[in-house]
């Protein structure tokens, strides 16, 4: 496996403006995952309990359109945490969020999560998790915070694979993600459901998309 940088590397190479993110982050989804913002927000947007745990919010474009999301087909309202370690990406989060009293923007380390145990009802991590260096340690954290019975859903970059040249096409991106530091590294789809399963998850369900796998995984009852 290809070792990326360290939390605090990776942080600063998110020190770009929010916008720019975004839109870096889209051709990134494009053409790197071989996804779409639609299925994300349809992957996404059912998992949420009455208290939420947004992991790696970033500038909370995707969260504020799955919100939105949520709202068009009357769901319950929810109440938000979001968490990111990277500073700029919280600014972003923040002013978007600012008028929003069910939405809470702190600064945390997903391995070392600043909540009680049992707290959460469900957790999300999009677009994130293999941009941790310690993702045992977010996995593990992740379950403690989260309710007994609770789901994390996530979705995990995997090594390209299909069509040669977008199979070429993501592997340059990914490449190019890990020199920059916004990307640690890919999974093999094994791997990273091994790692769910030795954290303590139930794999309640799981899909491939694209170059992603789509997992929810669930807190087993005690």
């Amino acid at each position: 496996m290809t070792i990326g940088k360290t939390r605090d590397e990776i942080a600063e190479a998110y020190s770009s403006e929010p916008w720019w993110y975004d839109i870096r982050g889209f051709f990134i989804l494009t053409f790197a995952y071989n996804s779409t913002i639609g299925t994300q927000m349809r992957f996404f947007g059912p998992n949420f309990g009455p208290d939420h745990l947004e992991v790696a919010c970033g500038t909370g474009t995707l969260l504020e359109m799955i919100l939105n999301w949520r709202r068009r087909r009357k769901l319950p309202k929810v109440n938000v945490v979001g968490i990111d370690y990277a500073p700029s990406m919280l600014a972003g989060a923040k002013k978007r969020f600012a008028r929003d009293p069910q939405v809470k923007v702190q600064h945390a380390d997903a391995a070392d999560l600043p909540f009680a145990d049992d707290h959460f009802d469900t957790a999300n991590i999009a677009n994130s998790i293999h941009c941790f260096p310690t993702v045992d340690g977010a996995l593990r954290d992740i379950l403690r915070v989260l309710k007994p019975g609770g789901t994390l859903a996530a979705n995990v970059l995997l090594y390209p694979s299909g069509f040669a040249p977008l199979r070429w096409a993501a592997q340059k991106i990914n490449d190019w993600g890990i020199k920059k530091g916004i990307l640690y590294s890919p999974f093999h789809e094994s791997a990273i459901r091994q790692k769910m399963l030795d954290a303590g998850y139930e794999i309640a369900s799981e899909f491939k998309s694209g170059n992603t796998w789509n997992v929810v995984a669930r807190k087993p009852l005690r």
